[in-house]
């Protein structure tokens, strides 16, 4: 071997010995608090984690490991390495030293021949980790695809890495006007100081003045109350909201006193669905089918009087289930909202499945996580997740046009082109 070569091949035993343990990466994912950090960070890990592929990749190859005799005679061998500049979309360029066989078969499947862009190992873990694929699968997957140990807590460190990027999101300036936001939350059991509780994913989901879906925020407290969605509230305010028109909420207590009072222009309207599932429930097996057909006539009905009209009949028709229907009385002003304006606007306000919709996505997500062991684990992932459905999100919802015009014609003092 050559003194060139001697000193190539010493540089990547150095290469490979930098890769962190599982201390020295909590110590480093500690310490990220900008994304100049994150992109050093990367650096340090991505390099040495390529090269030790690069490295796993040509044993595989030979059949042999380095500098084992069972090599000798066997008809290939490594021939040193060539130098290779790869360009990659987190952490900058990286030098990597690729090692060559006599044959010049060798091809790793990490970095293809003549590539020279790389989205990054650790992007593909933390794209396998967005889709809901456990730390566990994870480390299978790198070592079935590239014969590398990556063990659960290690791909959990690689995800941390983002965090400094949640809390950026999490703060970024919102537009000015929501013509539509939905609000709900999604409970999910974490490990807080010792004990398993259960904890809520507050979610908004809102519709700007294109048309758009946006995820405003998810912020992760104590089960779900209109205190904690009171300081959500002044959140977004703060973050620009000057303006909501309409809040589509499902029947959670205070929750309505508590959108109103940071935003009190605002016009409520409670989820339907939440309602017929909260009036049903109690009602017997055989007349629920007939039931619902009859209760279906009141938010059908092409007025907000025709609606009030069918629920006196429901009431009359069905007196012993008269105590079940009390509710729709007493929510009837936020019930009725949606019967002001026109079906393009009623099928998306009257219901909050656009946020259920979103919700479970969420779910399907984070099913293979029954406990999350820390609050940021479960806001890691939901982030994670919401960043992988939103890039599907790149059209207005139907009709937007339509829409938008009906709004200027109804709030023309809060909706401006």
């Amino acid at each position: 071997m050559t003194k060139s070569e001697t000193t190539k091949q010493e540089k990547i035993e150095k290469a490979t010995e930098k890769i962190l343990s599982y201390e020295q990466y909590n110590q480093r994912v500690k310490d990220l608090k900008t994304s100049g950090d994150v992109m050093g960070f990367l650096k340090d890990l991505v390099a040495p984690t390529l090269q030790a592929i690069l490295e796993a990749e040509m044993d595989a190859h030979l059949g042999y490991q380095k500098n084992d005799p069972t090599g000798n005679l066997s008809g290939n061998s490594r021939n040193g390495y060539y130098d290779k500049k790869l360009k990659t979309t987190s952490a900058g360029t990286l030098q990597l030293e690729i090692p060559r066989d006599r044959n010049g078969e060798f091809e790793p499947m990490v970095i293809k021949k003549y590539e020279g862009v790389q989205t990054g190992i650790e992007e593909r873990i933390v794209s396998m980790y967005a889709k809901g694929l456990s730390t566990r699968d994870i480390g299978d997957h790198m070592r079935e695809i590239y014969g590398v140990e990556i063990s659960a807590d290690m791909v959990s460190s690689i995800t941390d890495k983002v965090m400094p990027l949640v809390k950026e999101w999490q703060i970024r300036p919102l537009a000015e006007v929501y013509p539509i936001v939905y609000l709900d939350a999604v409970h999910f059991k974490v490990r807080d100081s010792g004990k398993i509780v259960s904890k809520a994913a507050y979610i908004i989901l809102g519709i700007n003045a294109e048309g758009m879906k946006e995820i405003m925020g998810i912020w992760v407290g104590e089960n779900e109350g209109a205190k904690y969605w009171l300081g959500i509230l002044n959140e977004i305010k703060h973050r620009g909201v000057n303006d909501i028109l309409i809040a589509c909420i499902d029947g959670l207590t205070g929750f309505a006193e508590a959108i109103r009072e940071v935003f009190p222009q605002v016009e409520i309207q409670r989820c339907i669905v939440h309602q017929i599932r909260n009036t049903v429930k109690y009602i017997s097996h055989k007349e629920k089918k007939k039931f619902c057909g009859d209760l279906r006539s009141i938010y059908t009905a092409p007025t907000e009087q025709a609606g009030l009209e069918a629920l006196e009949k429901m009431k009359k028709n069905w007196s012993q289930y008269a105590i079940y229907l009390k509710s729709w009385e007493t929510n009837w002003s936020e019930l009725a909202t949606f019967f002001v304006y026109p079906a393009e606007i009623r099928k998306i306000i009257y219901t909050t499945n656009s946020i259920e919709g979103l919700n479970r996505q969420f779910r399907k997500v984070t099913k293979t996580t029954s406990i999350f062991p820390h609050n940021d684990s479960l806001a890691k992932l939901l982030w994670l997740a919401q960043n992988d459905i939103t890039k599907k999100w790149t059209m207005p919802i139907r009709d937007w046009g339509k829409i938008i015009g009906q709004f200027a014609i109804m709030f023309p003092e809060r909706i401006k082109f």
